[in-house]
């Protein structure tokens, strides 16, 4: 995604938890948002630390107290403080919403030349992308010592030992339920110069 040389629109139609809020927000170059629509990641709740190098794609994005905010301390971020911060660049209807995406971005591609719009992306990325790429290695090498620390593992125990004392009902899943027990699932589709990146919330 790093170098990916279309313009990269995410269309965030819901609540993006945990990787899902992390992973592309920080490096996508437009970000279209439904109301309602929030971020939240529970890294430090579960002792773990921001993946793919999203700690340095929100700090240039966001600036380094907010995505401390949001990152060492699991903020629910909403979408209007999204879009005051820089990372939202439009609030759309949540009905109709992915159709009111497609309009808008068609909208754009009739004013504007797709060849001009990836060629900005390309200089504006260019001093961004070498902390970028270090960034995932760095991020990679800190998860790593942490699951050598076994903190997540006392973490997520203690987690389910609290749903479990709050509902009879909790099943934790097994390892090949893990695909079904995403927060966040996403569909790809890219046409021409723009490419979309659409979060669908599951139910």
């Amino acid at each position: 995604m790093i170098d990916h040389k279309k313009v990269l629109v995410l269309a965030l139609n819901g609540p993006g938890v945990g990787g899902g809020a992390a992973w592309f927000e920080g490096i996508a170059d437009i970000v279209l948002a439904a109301e309602g629509a929030y971020l939240q990641v529970p890294f430090s709740a579960l002792g773990l630390v921001p993946e793919f190098g999203s700690a340095t794609s929100f700090m240039q994005s966001i600036g380094v107290h907010r995505a401390n905010d949001f990152l060492m301390f699991g903020r629910k971020l909403t979408v209007e403080e999204l879009e005051q911060w820089g990372l939202v660049n439009r609030i759309l209807p949540k009905e109709g919403f992915h159709e009111k995406v497609v309009e808008f971005l068609e909208g754009q591609l009739e004013v504007n030349d797709g060849k001009s719009m990836m060629e900005t992306k390309r200089l504006q990325n260019l001093p961004l992308r070498r902390d970028r790429m270090l960034a995932v290695y760095d991020a990679a090498e800190a998860l790593a010592e942490r699951f050598v620390e076994d903190a997540p593992k006392q973490r997520f125990k203690d987690k389910k030992k609290l749903l479990e004392s709050k509902s009879h009902y909790f099943v934790a899943p097994t390892q090949g339920d893990m695909s079904d027990f995403k927060a966040n699932r996403w569909h790809r589709q890219g046409q021409g110069s723009v490419q979309i990146v659409s979060a669908m919330s599951l139910a």
